[in-house]
């Protein structure tokens, strides 16, 4: 019997067989990353992706999600980010929160199959990496909780919920309300086979007194100087925790937060950046700085969203800044992009230049401490508005490229080295034959050709292909020709590659 990605890896495999042809590189050119982060957001909040509208049929909405991963590969993308807690409700049948409301337009009502489970397996048989994407404590985008489900923790612990600016938050103030969330995010990561665990930029909606969480406050913040450093500790147990219980149930997964881009202006504290625009420090209470410094995150994705030279946030100011934050520290640095601008007729006129997201990636090339980007959203990777998103892939996407490793991973077991059995021409290129050893089927095949014998197989100059994994996988690479070297590099889930294959020569 085939093993069950046998059957549904077709896609993947015909899109890796199927690109244009890839350029050669001259021995000057810059040499691509044989590993970066590649991703977009898929958005389920108000149904900005997936599903794009309340109560679609089953069928509906798992063909819609085939077709972001259908995007996701054909852009030469290794993972996406999908959100599955958008307003403290579930994308799965959680014993904590009630099923969303953004599935079926009423909350708390069965879809009808699990749409986690289906979302995550979908995504491996293609060879993607799944994240989860979390908001922490956004409950609702309405602000009168009862048009929560009745079975919300919400109705039934009124004291945990606060009304500010037309939605309801979870109070952060509260140790229990803290612990909840964090066990019902944690139930996802425990009962799935999810790779990593996300959250986004929200986490106190203001720094005023309009979010009254006084009674908190007074039970809860002696010793602290005021307000602001309250909350800011709230914000720290959270994510502090959370990286504690991570590691404690799936050390394997990735624990990772894409931050509003700017942690404080140099005007209000010499460390900060040179820009003039909000604060995540002061307006949220996200110390984001210093979640990197003190080793709390696997990987932090701030959302740069500005032009080349824009103010009062220039994307070039930035860069620099949150390359100087992570360097040393072990924190992974990838960059949220904002494809939603690109093309936007409402935005400025450097957003109406094709090129725009491209300048980015190159910008990007200078500071090793970023290994890669993320897209938001999903639909604007699509929509594609002026050719951007093409251009920026075309200009630095014309290799494929494995997920990025954790440091703290990277001593794992590796997988075991594959056998390359087969490599002969056929009609539409060069048949190659792999087979798995040991006794975990590996996630992914890198496959590296060569006019020569390789010794190294950190050039990414020679990755052809990244094909989902499988006991035994037949791929045909479409330009290879007679005489050519061929060699495959088990992947696993974390991004650890096995020792090359031995080596096979097209002969005839």
């Amino acid at each position: 019997m085939p093993s069950r990605r046998t059957v549904f890896k077709g896609l993947a495999l015909a899109a890796a067989a199927s690109v244009v042809p890839l350029p050669a590189f001259a021995a000057t050119d810059y040499v691509p990353p044989l590993r970066q982060m590649r991703g977009m957001w898929i958005a389920s909040v108000v149904n900005i992706n997936w599903p794009s509208k309340k109560g679609l049929s089953v069928e509906e909405q798992k063909a819609e999600y085939l077709a972001w991963l259908d995007l996701a590969v054909e852009r030469k993308l290794n993972s996406v980010f999908v959100q599955i807690r958008p307003t403290a409700d579930a994308f799965w049948p959680s014993p904590f929160e009630p099923w969303s409301e953004w599935l079926t337009g009423v909350q708390g009502q069965d879809p009808g199959y699990d749409p986690l489970g289906f979302a995550v397996e979908e995504t491996h048989k293609r060879g993607l990496a799944f994240h989860a994407w979390f908001n922490p404590y956004r409950v609702s985008m309405q602000p009168d909780p009862a048009k929560l489900h009745p079975d919300h923790p919400g109705r039934k612990n009124p004291d945990w919920i606060l009304p500010f600016g037309g939605k309801l938050y979870y109070n952060p103030g509260m140790p229990e309300v803290r612990k909840f969330c964090q066990d019902a995010m944690l139930d996802a990561i425990t009962r799935y086979d999810i790779d990593g665990l996300h959250f986004d930029d929200y986490f106190y909606p203001t720094n005023t007194t309009a979010f009254d969480d006084s009674a908190a406050f007074a039970k809860y913040g002696a010793g602290y100087p005021d307000l602001a450093a309250w909350r800011r500790n709230n914000v720290d147990l959270m994510v502090s925790e959370m990286q504690q219980r991570v590691r404690q149930a799936k050390p394997e997964v990735s624990w990772g937060i894409s931050p509003s881009g700017i942690w404080r202006n140099k005007a209000s504290d010499p460390l900060g950046s040179d820009t003039a625009g909000g604060q995540s420090y002061d307006g949220l209470h996200a110390d984001t700085r210093g979640w990197v410094k003190k080793g709390w995150l696997d990987y932090i994705a701030p959302q740069l969203y500005w032009y080349i030279g824009q103010p009062p946030a220039d994307y070039a100011k930035l860069v620099p800044w949150w390359s100087d934050v992570a360097k040393g520290t072990g924190t992974m640095l990838w960059i949220g992009q904002a494809a939603y601008k690109a093309g936007d007729p409402a935005q400025a006129p450097q957003w109406q230049e094709t090129g725009e997201l491209s300048k980015h990636l190159t910008l990007n090339r200078n500071h090793p401490e970023i290994t890669g980007d993320i897209w938001f959203s999903a639909g604007d990777v699509r929509a594609d508005r002026l050719k951007s998103v093409t251009t920026a892939i075309n200009d630095h996407h014309q290799r494929p490229a494995l997920a990025p490793l954790l440091p703290r991973l990277a001593g794992g077991r590796a997988p075991g080295r594959p056998v390359l059995a087969l490599a002969r021409r056929v009609k539409d290129g060069v048949e190659l034959k792999m087979v798995a050893t040991g006794r975990e089927e590996p996630f992914q095949f890198a496959v590296f050709r060569s006019a020569t014998r390789l010794t190294s197989f950190e050039d990414a100059r020679n990755l052809v292909a990244v094909v989902p994994g499988d006991r035994i996988v037949r791929w045909t690479d479409p330009d290879g020709k007679r005489g050519d070297y061929y060699y495959v590099v088990a992947v696993d889930r974390v991004s650890r590659t096995s020792r090359p294959s031995n080596p096979f020569r097209v002969v005839f």
